[in-house]
């Protein structure tokens, strides 16, 4: 399985994706896998949605999911699962691309301007406005 930051930055990537499997009511089929497994090699993440009439718990289809070579469940939510499998030629979220291209760490920017002073109201204290009156 995918190291802890590595899970995060997944899950993050994969908020915004739409599924492009959906597990329908004949379960898991080689069909399916196949499917996965071609998906997997072009987008590295993908998500999977599993139907009400699917015959399988939610939890035994990631299992199944999981079970493939090469490929980890990042995330169970509802009836979705988030799946990963690393690209063997250009992976996109470990490795040099992910940091950056040539694998040296980037130093977030100095910042040099400093923040301006807070706003102070322009409305005056009850005691500051009774001396005023009196």
């Amino acid at each position: 399985m995918a190291t802890s930051p590595l899970r995060r930055a997944l899950r993050g990537h994969g908020h915004a994706l739409r599924p492009l499997v959906q597990v329908g009511k004949a379960g898991i089929t080689r069909g399916l896998l196949e499917q996965l497994a071609q998906l997997l090699f072009d987008h590295e993440l993908v998500k999977v949605r599993i139907a009400g009439e699917c015959p399988v718990d939610r939890f035994a289809v990631a299992d199944e999911l999981g079970a493939q070579p090469g490929t980890s469940v990042v995330q169970i939510l509802g009836r979705v699962v988030l799946v990963y499998k690393r690209h063997p030629e250009k992976p996109r979220f470990e490795g040099k691309a992910a940091r950056g291209g040539d694998g040296a760490t980037e130093a977030a920017p100095a910042r040099t301007a400093k923040r301006p002073p807070k706003r102070t109201s322009k409305r005056t204290s009850k005691r500051t406005s009774k001396r005023r009156t009196e």
